[in-house]
């Protein structure tokens, strides 16, 4: 692992970004922990292993394991309208659209940022009556659109429906993911208690790229106040490393994790399938026009980025095997797992980079700790 840990130093070093922390297990047994670099380098604080990162897409992962288990539970199913949870959604033609379509970005919603006021993008009704008043830009099962933010809005509302609809969503998480995992130090939007490890959402690299830095750098700033109780299920959640680790790590070990289980086994096998076929994913628009990248399969599940095959550009390295699964999110986080290589792999940064360059990143140092365990 030290040529993994070299390469991020370099990085450091060179101002690709500020810092890291990453996490690497074989069979559950952790290959490396470490904190590289700065938390925050304009004010020169140093990483710390337990400091806390905003997640951003990977909430997707653990916002859609809370969907499963509604599968588990007999609430729906996967080819269940949303509208016959929430009604409002069917509105503007999207009766149709099935909670599965929702998860594996099938369904036609739009993609994007969010398209609220940035002060209100934190409270999930104000998303979900956006997704419910939205249009679709394709037909229903017909296109992979990535969305950003709407479809997880509304797959929360059904979660939380479908409890009662008594409790905020971000409990719901808390009690049905953080607390059977022993996430002690994650939640949907800053806690309190964890505001001194918070590392600061600043963009590094301000390229022409898929995310605007300024919004991101705004919702960074509401997700990290805690005064804000951001509501944000497709990005808003704060971990440590070590805790999105248990997530992973859970996740290859079938759904449990010491005397905490999330998922059957059979259901995380069917959600890291790969429900896209050879269609492709709107989301690399942007890196085919800008960078050339080539046209490949969306290789999305249910809630999860897939490896799958080739040489295109993928976070989980071109080394992983094909069943490889996890998130990644908003060009500083990456997770994912292994099952053939029986591989967990976690690594949070620090200063934002482009999409396209962070994937390119997570994919070089994927395939340094694949080949040095492997």
């Amino acid at each position: 692992m030290r040529q993994l840990v070299e390469s991020i130093h370099g990085d450091v070093e060179r101002g690709f970004y500020d810092g890291a922390v990453v996490m690497v297990a074989r069979g559950g047994r952790v290959e490396c922990c470490e904190a590289v670099g700065y938390a925050d380098r304009d004010s020169g604080r140093a990483m710390r292993e337990d400091d806390v990162f905003a997640i951003y897409s990977i909430a997707k992962a653990m916002t859609s394991v809370t969907v499963l288990q509604g599968i588990e539970k007999g609430a729906y199913t996967l080819r269940t309208p949303v509208a016959d949870l929430v009604p409002e959604f069917a509105a503007e033609d999207k009766g149709q659209v099935t909670i599965g379509q929702l998860l594996s970005h099938t369904g036609g919603m739009n993609g994007g940022l969010f398209p609220v006021p940035a002060d209100t993008q934190g409270d999930l009704s104000v998303m979900v009556d956006a997704a419910c008043r939205s249009t679709l830009n394709a037909p229903p099962g017909e296109r992979v659109s990535y969305s950003s933010g709407l479809a997880h809005a509304v797959l929360a509302e059904v979660v939380r429906r479908c409890d009662g609809g008594n409790i905020r969503f971000r409990d719901i998480l808390a009690r049905d993911l953080f607390d059977p995992l022993d996430m002690k130090e994650s939640a949907l939007g800053m806690r309190a208690d964890l505001v001194a490890r918070a590392v600061p959402v600043v963009v590094r690299d301000r390229a022409t790229g898929t995310l605007d830095p300024d919004k991101l750098e705004e919702m960074g700033r509401q997700i990290l106040d805690p005064a804000a109780e951001t509501e944000i299920p497709s990005a808003g959640v704060v971990a440590t490393a070590a805790d999105v680790f248990a997530f992973v790590e859970a996740l290859r070990q079938g759904g449990s994790l010491g005397k905490g289980r999330i998922l059957s086994p059979a259901t995380i096998a069917f959600a890291t399938q790969d429900h896209t076929g050879d269609r492709p994913s709107d989301l690399w628009t942007v890196a085919r026009e800008l960078h050339g990248w080539p046209l490949c399969p969306a290789n999305l599940g249910l809630g999860f980025f897939l490896r799958g095959t080739g040489d295109i550009p993928t976070p989980f390295g071109s080394l992983a095997s094909p069943t490889t699964f996890g998130a990644t999110g908003a060009g500083s986080t990456v997770c994912w797992v292994d099952p053939e290589h029986d591989i967990s792999f976690v690594c949070l940064t620090a200063g934002l980079l482009s999409f396209t360059k962070s994937m390119l990143r997570f994919q070089r140092l994927a395939d340094i700790a694949i080949s040095s365990l492997v």
